[in-house]
């Protein structure tokens, strides 16, 4: 059966780059050997946020004092509600992506690439003008750390866990470890976080890095930076979860056979998501670039362009793209950060604004963390913003627009925003001095 375009995987990049092109008049098959949704659904941004809602409900509880609300008795979680609360929003997503899919044949099968335009399914082979891999990533294993699935587990394993542990050691500091380390602790586990480099989230701006581990000590959280392979006294903790970041799931896939190269565990693309073989492009994790689902979904929008088209036309820009984290406090940021703005020998200037002087930080109760703005001292544009605070992953969005729009400071700064509300104070940074 001849297809223009085969797309092999169904997760945030498979799916939006099959409805992509489908809206376009193509006609495409969309594989999937486990669940529609990939990760992004099924083991990652989707479930640990229902349970980091969850751990945000109970903080609110036990924080209803402050805001004269009074509580009679000790609240407590039953985490099998929770979890049942996360498949069934789960399973709702899912529905919907079914309903999106119409007019998309989808295949659950394992997908083996015989050549560039060849794919074999377990009982069938598909025929397509273009090919599209979209095949994810998966937890990566650490050195002496091998998962078991019980005592040392992966970020996959510990989303079906049925018990809360009552301690926790979290091994790496990254984005998945800190997001788990903020959710068990606040569900009362005993945690501790190791990172390898001298700070928690190694990309981010450093200062914000700082304040997430001060908010973190503050709440009863061990954190190790600098801390070396090995060491681990696994007998202190019921479980030991491991966060040292995620590799392309390419295994097994036939890429050889199509003549497809990889470097480092990943499938090499140009500027295009097009891959050694002028008819195949790959996006998503797969790629290597930058493992996170909106990049994923921007990467497959611009692979199915290009392909509807039939030539490379729409570059995908690697830049610009926001970074979430949904610690307690929040974490996100946008462009350049001050480091990494001074190592491109920028004249830039820094503007903060703390959440202390915010009034609807005081009425929320939320006044920990501050916001970062980096601007060009030549050309006043603003290159990039670094948030810790509430709704920090929400405010990140009026900033990513700012910096990928080139917007200059003088005008981001009068803007009208609504008073009181905690996107005033986004403008407000850039009036401090």
């Amino acid at each position: 059966m001849a297809y223009d375009l085969i797309v092999i995987g169904a997760g945030w990049a498979g799916f939006n780059a099959a409805i992509a092109a489908q809206r376009k008049g193509l006609k495409v098959a969309l594989i999937e050997q486990e669940s529609l949704g990939g990760t992004c659904l099924n083991l990652g941004c989707i479930p640990t946020k229902v349970l980091i809602q969850s751990s945000k409900v109970l903080k609110g509880i036990k924080d209803a004092s402050a805001f004269g609300v009074e509580i009679d008795g000790c609240p407590r979680v039953n985490f099998k509600a929770v979890l049942s609360r996360k498949d069934r929003i789960i399973e709702q997503l899912r529905k919907g992506i079914e309903l999106r899919l119409k007019g998309v044949e989808c295949f659950k099968s394992r997908a083996e690439l015989v050549s560039p335009d060849t794919v074999k399914l377990k009982d069938k082979k598909l025929n397509g003008r273009t090919l599209l891999i979209a095949c994810g990533s998966e937890p990566a294993e650490c050195e002496g750390l091998k998962f078991d699935g019980k005592k040392i587990v992966s970020s996959n394993d510990i989303l079906s866990y049925e018990n809360i542990p009552a301690s926790l050691l979290i091994v790496g500091g990254g984005v998945i470890g800190c997001e788990f380390a903020s959710l068990f602790s606040l569900l009362g586990s005993r945690v501790t976080i190791r990172e390898a480099m001298p700070q928690l989230l190694p990309q981010e701006d450093s200062e914000v890095a700082r304040k997430l581990e001060t908010s973190f000590k503050k709440r009863g959280i061990e954190v190790i930076t600098q801390a070396g392979h090995g060491g681990y006294d696994l007998r202190a903790y019921e479980t030991v979860l491991v966060c040292v970041g995620r590799k392309p799931r390419i295994f097994g896939l036939g890429l050889d056979s199509a003549g497809i190269k990889t470097d480092k565990g990943r499938i090499i693309v140009d500027e295009y998501l097009r891959t050694t073989v002028h008819n195949v492009y790959a996006a998503g994790d797969c790629t290597g670039i930058n493992m996170l689902a909106h990049f994923a979904a921007y990467q497959a929008r611009i692979a199915a362009l290009n392909i509807t088209v039939g030539l490379p036309s729409e570059k995908a820009a690697n830049e610009n793209v926001p970074n979430c984290i949904f610690t307690h406090p929040e974490v996100a940021s946008v462009g350049l950060n001050e480091k990494t703005a001074k190592e491109r020998s920028l004249h830039t200037e820094v503007r903060v604004f703390h959440f202390l002087g915010s009034a609807m930080a005081r009425i929320m109760g939320e006044t920990e963390g501050f916001i970062k703005i980096v601007t060009d001292t030549q050309s006043d544009r603003i290159l990039g913003a670094s948030i810790i605070g509430p709704c920090a992953t929400e405010l990140v969005g009026i900033l990513t627009v700012a910096v990928q729009a080139r917007v200059e400071a003088k005008h981001f700064r009068d803007l009208l925003f609504a008073h009181p509300s905690l996107s005033e104070n986004t403008a407000e940074s850039l009036r401090e001095t």
